[in-house]
């Protein structure tokens, strides 16, 4: 079935209207009544499906339809209009074209509705969209969209969307309507489904933090997952994501970007380094949420997620058993655990004599575990030793892998003895508080079906079963941190243009180190200003962006005549008309860093740290946080890089000073949230020593 075309909107930034202070959001999913408006008896309308699903709720709520040529769907006529309706709405869906949808929200809101869903767009484009929300908000209700597919609240009997929402344990927040319906089947193969299901459309009023935040508190949701493209308030949202964690709620991400070249152009070497994708990473992980790569991996982690909610119990699968039919699937299935990060330890002497006596000789003991056809032979060994390495205290998970489940489909009379099997496997991972999961080559045959009833995940692929036993070792161990207090931002910075001089002058401000220098337009005040620095020393051409590449950059300039053979060659080079005349500072055992804070439009400054120096785009080795930052907050980021062994002692050389490193990051994250006026603001090098920490060079990138 193809679903009917959902009209298209201008999808230009806005900022939503304030909500009410009663957010509405129970409305949304457990109304009263419930009106549509467009309803159509013909099954290749959006309105035909929304009234279908709404009627479906008739027994919990009152349904109208409402179309004003008439008609009539299941036994309900259809009335001219909301104000024919014998009581208010409580929630409105509007399906109707775009020119009508304002005329029908302000009847509904005459008519007392007190929410709206509308699935058209709100109008000719932005503007109009976010008069309608304000015509919405002002009037104390909310607006869900314009230009969405709708609610499902499979809990409530509410269901408001074209398309088939199985019922489950996960909660669902999409921009995307038909990534949420391959989501959905997914579930279903999988045995599972929806609690609940927001489409955003255009976030006019309620955006993903809202309906995110209404899932946290929501019993039946056991995880929350969410497909954002737009962020709008990205600070309230991470917010909501470490609240999420803290309730035991994990929150599983998608979003876009991976492939964008968004740095190609950048100004800065921060600007290359910091992607929208690369933030939002980094906001999952200091908000304990897990970003992910396909709706695939999301149902895959989200079945794993919600059977363990099920029992709160169960330690983190950090330690993993396999046992395997054979030899090569075991050991497979170890390599895909082992290289997401799991552990695949050796068995205790105890647990391999007891594995020894149950197997035949030619079994292998150790983990992985080879059954070497004993499960043939005997499909109850694989509850035995199954159950046996859950008690064990080895290990913290055991995965099954191989070909129980699939005995049944080529002898039918196996098919009694493999259910009691799984439920003798679901049995033992309960008594033990232990995780199982199963991997398997059979589908949807009676014994996987006891094993998903019973909270057991089941995979078709080994890989499958590794990404979700490491995500959720991964939700385990995350410790959100939220972002820093921001206290109100000075009066702008006058920035000048953008260059060492003025940035130095404002980070010099905020403490952070740098060497001796004077700004001089000509060769004489060079070497008058030389006099006063010292030699050996360094002269920068000021206002370029990468001074090295265009030749702007002279080191260790020794005497008066280096230095104007020096100035004369750059200025030749880049025609700059001042010079910066600096003291040359070369501490041993020192190292280049990178630190960069770029103005994120949904989540604000964003601060990243990492390998410096003229070579931090090839390097690539960075970590990022939203700014300010606390010092330890700092230090942690600067522990996170690949080069840290470089900070903390290599090879026998004293490790830098951490603290003025951090120092020095928390210096720059917080002139960078003081200044929203600075798209960018980089130091690169930040040379960090044994000794401290100080400055070589900073550049910012004004915002236009």
């Amino acid at each position: 079935m193809t679903a009917p075309a959902a009209p298209s909107a201008d999808d230009g930034p806005a900022t939503p209207a304030a909500p009410p202070a009663d957010d509405g959001l129970a409305v949304l999913y457990d109304p009263a009544s419930v009106a549509v408006v467009g309803a159509s008896d013909n099954p290749e309308k959006w309105g035909y499906w929304l009234a279908t699903g709404a009627l479906s709720g008739r027994a919990r709520r009152a349904v109208h339809l409402v179309n004003h040529k008439g008609g009539r769907l299941a036994g309900e006529p259809f009335l001219p209009d909301l104000a024919a309706l014998s009581a208010p709405p409580e929630h409105v869906v509007v399906a109707v074209p775009p020119r009508h949808v304002r005329p029908v929200v302000a009847e509904g809101l005459a008519a007392g509705a007190r929410c709206f869903t509308v699935i058209t767009s709100g109008g000719a484009g932005a503007t109009e969209e976010r008069a309608l929300a304000e015509l919405v908000t002002s009037n104390g209700a909310r607006l869900l969209g314009p230009n969405c597919m709708g609610v499902v609240d499979t809990t409530s009997q509410l269901r408001l969307s074209w398309g088939d929402f199985p019922a489950g344990g996960l909660g669902l927040v999409s921009q995307s309507g038909n990534l949420a319906l391959e989501i959905g089947r997914q579930l279903a193969r999988a045995g599972q489904g929806f609690s609940r299901f927001v489409s955003l459309g255009n976030q006019r009023d309620i955006d993903a933090a809202d309906a995110l935040e209404s899932l946290i508190a929501h019993e039946p949701t056991r995880a929350i997952a969410a497909y954002v493209e737009d962020f709008r308030d990205g600070r309230r949202l991470a917010g909501v994501l470490a609240a999420a964690h803290a309730a035991g709620k994990p929150v599983l991400l998608l979003t876009v970007g991976r492939s964008a070249a968004a740095g190609r152009a950048a100004a800065s070497h921060t600007g290359a380094l910091v992607s929208p994708y690369a933030t939002v990473a980094a906001v999952c992980r200091d908000a304990g949420a897990l970003l992910l790569g396909s709706a695939g991996e999301l149902v895959d982690v989200a079945v794993h997620l919600m059977a363990l909610r099920t029992r709160p119990a169960v330690p983190a699968p950090r330690r993993t058993a396999v046992i395997g039919d054979s030899g090569g699937q075991g050991a497979l299935a170890a390599d895909a655990f082992a290289a997401r990060g799991l552990d695949v330890p050796p068995l205790s002497p105890d647990t391999v004599a007891t594995l020894r006596e149950r197997l035949p000789a030619g079994a292998g003991t150790a983990n992985p575990v080879d059954l070497a056809g004993a499960g043939e032979a005997d499909l109850a060994t694989y509850a035995h030793v199954a159950g046996g390495l859950l008690h064990s205290g080895d290990v913290d998970a055991v995965v099954l892998t191989g070909y129980f489940g699939d005995y049944a489909s080529a002898n039918p009379a196996q098919g009694e003895a493999e259910c009691r099997v799984a439920h003798d496997l679901a049995d033992a991972s309960l008594a033990a508080g232990r995780t199982l999961v199963v991997h398997t080559m059979a589908r949807d045959t009676p014994a996987l079906a006891v094993l998903r009833e019973r909270g057991i995940p089941v995979y078709e692929r080994i890989e499958q079963a590794a990404s979700a036993l490491a995500a959720a070792a991964r939700t385990a161990a995350a410790a959100p941190r939220p972002p820093d207090p921001h206290t109100a931002p000075p009066a702008a910075y006058t920035l000048g243009d953008g260059g060492y001089e003025s940035v130095r002058e404002l980070l010099a401000s905020y403490g952070l180190a740098f060497p001796a220098a004077e700004f001089v337009t000509d060769a004489d005040a060079a070497v008058d200003a030389a006099h006063r620095t010292g030699y050996p020393l360094a002269l920068k051409a000021m206002g370029l962006a990468h001074k090295t590449e265009a030749g702007g950059v002279a080191l260790g300039l020794g005497d008066a005549g280096a230095l104007r053979a020096a100035f004369a060659r750059m200025r030749a080079a880049t025609g700059a008309a001042r010079y910066a005349v600096e003291a040359m500072v070369t501490p041993p055992y020192a190292r280049e860093l990178i630190v960069g804070v770029r103005q994120d439009a949904s989540f604000g400054p964003v601060v990243l740290v990492g390998a410096g120096g003229v070579t931090a785009e090839l390097h690539a080795d960075t970590a990022l946080a939203l700014a300010p930052l606390s010092p330890a907050r700092a230090r942690a980021l600067l522990l996170e890089l690949r080069h840290a062994p470089l900070l903390t002692g290599w090879r026998g050389a004293p490790a830098v000073h951490l603290e003025a490193a951090a120092a020095a990051v928390c210096a720059v994250a917080r002139a960078a949230a003081d200044h929203p006026e600075l798209a960018d603001l980089e130091v690169n090098p930040l040379l960090v020593h044994p000794g401290g920490a100080i400055a070589l060079d900073a550049h910012a990138v004004p915002v236009r």
